[in-house]
């Protein structure tokens, strides 16, 4: 989210609607050490320029649905003085607030 956000631009509800991507196979806190590079988890909706990229840069990819995540969201914009909300298209939730 705060990188579709802050480097590319998106609005909040833009943000949280692009494809996500989710790293696994890392090394980690419990002393586990990766051996494999892990794999690269990708939503459907990167191009397959994309999807050839990662693969040519030796990653293991992989493509499907779930354990992205979820968010609602509320952002205030000072400058405006406007709230704007954002929830997830990809399961149930709303954004509220005052």
């Amino acid at each position: 989210m705060l990188v579709n956000i802050i480097d590319f631009g998106m609005n909040l509800q833009e943000a949280g609607d692009a494809p996500r991507i989710r790293h696994s196979g890392s090394s980690q806190p419990t002393g586990e050490v990766m051996a494999t590079g892990g794999v690269v988890n990708i939503e459907s909706g990167f191009s397959d320029d994309v999807i050839e990229e990662l693969k040519n840069r030796g990653h293991s990819v992989h493509i499907g649905a779930g354990g992205y995540g979820g968010y609602q969201a509320i952002l205030w914009d000072g400058h405006n003085k406007i709230y704007y909300g954002a929830s997830e298209s990809r399961k149930d939730g709303h954004a509220a607030g005052y």
